[in-house]
């Protein structure tokens, strides 16, 4: 066999241990080895190869049979290795780095601190006109889209001993004010995984904003894109929706396993 059709036989093998992978992440139940060659298209001799080769490594475990499998301990022992040299913040980083190289638009990370959004990591675009926070800056939770986010991990409450007199402090003429609406808001974001805020806490900025989920999914921060009004339209409104909710995906899993 020639040199590069060794290394194509290499690459299609890591493939399909690729592909097993993703397979038994999906399921919850095992799976056997027709069902297996069946699913990824896979002659059953190469299957049965990979996964006793995968077996053998800690990768799959087997029921005492051999005739089901499923993901061994292995990838969970890597994962938890992986999981003790990471921090929020340099998962933030990473996560931001991809959002700005996408869209040039400024990303943060905040956290809960009483009734305030606390402003823990950013990652600045290159325009000249962006929303500028500074580490340490705080923001109410109800004016800003990824303090409604931080709001939604709470239970109902929760929040209502929060804001025991329902009065909302007023920072710009779009600020939320009333008590209802907020709780409003709120509703959707827990059925959405998503929040906004349209010039609540600064004139002409808008944020969308996700949970980053931690353990015991409880949620640990907001990821939040911030936009000036003058460059907003809809089709950058949706790549930002789709961005921020896979940059807080992502920092959920790395930090926490949270599919």
């Amino acid at each position: 066999m020639k040199e590069t059709e060794k290394q194509t036989a290499t690459v299609k093998s890591a493939d399909r241990v690729l592909d097993i992978f993703e397979l038994f992440a999906e399921r919850r139940e095992p799976i056997n080895l027709t069902e297996l060659s069946r699913e990824l298209d896979m002659p059953a001799s190469s299957a049965h190869k990979l996964l006793q080769n995968l077996l053998a490594r800690g990768y799959l475990e087997s029921d005492k049979q051999g005739k089901t499998f499923r993901l061994g301990y292995k990838l969970f022992e890597i994962g938890s290795k992986y999981a003790q040299r990471t921090d929020l913040a340099s998962e933030f980083q990473l996560a931001a780095q991809k959002i700005v190289d996408e869209l040039n638009e400024s990303v943060f990370l905040t956290i809960r601190n009483g009734e305030m959004a606390l402003y823990i990591a950013e990652k600045q675009s290159t325009h000249p006109v962006r929303f500028v926070s500074h580490l340490g800056m705080q923001l109410p939770l109800h004016a800003t889209a990824m303090g409604k986010v931080l709001l939604s991990g709470m239970t109902d409450e929760e929040i209502a001993k929060l804001y025991p007199d329902r009065q909302l402090g007023r920072l710009t003429d779009t600020t939320i004010t009333d008590f209802g609406e907020l709780m409003r808001q709120i509703g959707q974001i827990r059925r959405d995984g998503i929040g906004y805020s349209m010039g609540e806490s600064v004139h002409g900025i808008r944020c969308v904003a996700a949970p980053v989920i931690g353990a015991q999914r409880q949620i640990a921060a907001a990821l939040g894109v911030s936009i000036p009004v003058a460059r907003w339209e809809p089709a950058l409104w949706e790549r930002v929706e789709q961005a921020v909710a896979q940059g807080a995906k992502e920092m959920s899993t790395k930090l926490y396993y949270v599919p």
